[in-house]
C-alpha cells in the first residue's frame, strides 16, 4: 500500500495505491442511504424545516419538512419509504389533523397540511422503518383571538 500526495489546488490530494479497482476482493466499498430498498445501512432523520406556531386549527406554515440523510450525513435522494409524522408531547390530547405519511421527493418530506385542534405548547416526531424517531422543536397552537 502506499499513498502518494498530489497537489491540487493548494490542497493535499491522497490517491491510494493498493492493487487492482476490478474483481473480488478489490477493496472498494460503496456508500449509501437505505433507499427503502434493503441497504445495509439504516436512514437518519432530520426536521429539515421545523414546525412553526399557529392558532386552533389552522395549517402550520411553511410545511414541516423532513430529510432522510445516507450514512455519510448527505441528503438520501433515493430513499423510497415512508415518513411518519404524529404528536410526540400531548398534553391536552388534541389531534394532528393532514395528512401525516409522506413519501419523500428527493429526499425531503413536505408536510403541507399540518394543524392541530386544541391550544398548547407540542413536539412532533418523525419516523420510518428502520430508523431511530426524530422529535422536532417545541412550538404553541394558540387560540385565536376574537375582533
Amino acid at each position: 500500500m502506499r499513498i502518494t500526495p498530489l497537489p491540487v489546488s493548494g490542497t493535499l490530494l491522497a490517491i491510494l495505491v493498493s492493487g487492482c479497482f476490478g474483481g473480488q476482493g478489490s477493496g472498494l466499498v460503496g456508500i449509501s442511504g437505505n433507499g427503502g430498498n434493503g441497504s445495509n445501512s439504516t436512514p437518519d432523520l432530520g426536521f429539515f424545516v421545523q414546525p412553526n406556531s399557529a392558532d386552533v386549527g389552522h395549517v402550520m406554515t411553511p410545511p414541516v419538512e423532513v430529510v432522510v440523510r445516507d450514512s455519510v450525513g448527505g441528503t438520501d435522494s433515493s430513499f423510497t419509504g415512508t415518513i411518519t409524522i404524529s404528536l410526540a408531547s400531548n398534553s391536552t390530547s388534541a389531534s394532528l389533523s393532514g395528512t401525516t405519511v409522506v413519501r419523500p421527493v428527493n429526499g425531503i418530506a413536505s408536510f403541507g397540511n399540518l394543524a392541530i385542534d386544541k391550544a398548547g405548547t407540542y413536539t412532533l416526531q418523525a419516523s420510518t422503518s428502520g430508523a431511530t424517531s426524530i422529535v422536532s422543536n417545541a412550538f404553541t397552537i394558540s387560540t385565536p383571538n376574537a375582533p
